[in-house]
C-alpha cells in the first residue's frame, strides 16, 4: 500500500551534495509528550507569576492604581477601596490560582494531542520528515 508520503519522496530526484534521509513519524510516545507538556506549562506558569508581578509593580510605580482607587472610591462614597481588594497579596493569589488552573490545562492538552496524533498516525500513515546532512 502505497501512500501519498511514499510518492512524494518518491518524486525528489534532485541529486544532492550531502546525504539524505527521510524518516516517519508514527508513534508518539504519551508519556513522553506528558512530561514535555509539563515542563512548558512550568515554564508559562513562571512567566505568568513574573508578569503579574511585574505588571503589578508598574502600576503602582506610575500611581495608576490610586487614581483608580481614587475613581472607583467617588462612586461607591468610601464603601469599596481598590487597594483592599487588588493588593500585592491577593494580585499574586490570583497569579498562582490562574497559573495552577494552565499548569493543568497545558498538561492535559498535551496528552490530548498525543493521543490523537497515535490515532491518526493509523490512518495517515505518519509524518514524513527529511534530514539532509551539509
Amino acid at each position: 500500500m502505497s501512500t501519498v508520503a511514499d510518492k512524494l519522496a518518491k518524486k525528489s530526484t534532485r541529486k544532492t551534495s550531502g546525504k539524505q534521509v527521510r524518516l516517519r513519524l508514527v508513534y508518539i510516545d504519551f508519556w513522553s509528550a506528558v512530561k514535555l507538556s509539563f515542563l512548558a506549562a512550568v515554564a508559562l506558569a513562571i512567566v505568568t507569576m513574573v508578569s503579574f508581578f511585574l505588571i503589578y509593580m508598574v502600576l503602582q510605580a506610575t500611581n495608576v492604581l490610586a487614581q483608580v482607587d481614587g475613581f472607583v472610591s467617588s462612586f461607591t462614597d468610601n464603601s469599596v477601596r481598590l487597594s483592599e481588594v487588588a493588593g500585592l497579596p491577593q494580585v499574586m493569589a490570583f497569579a498562582a490560582v490562574v497559573s495552577i488552573l494552565n499548569l493543568i490545562v497545558v498538561t492535559v492538552l498535551g496528552a490530548v494531542v498525543a493521543g490523537i496524533y497515535n490515532l491518526a498516525v493509523k490512518v495517515t500513515g505518519g509524518l514524513l520528515v527529511g534530514f539532509m546532512s551539509n
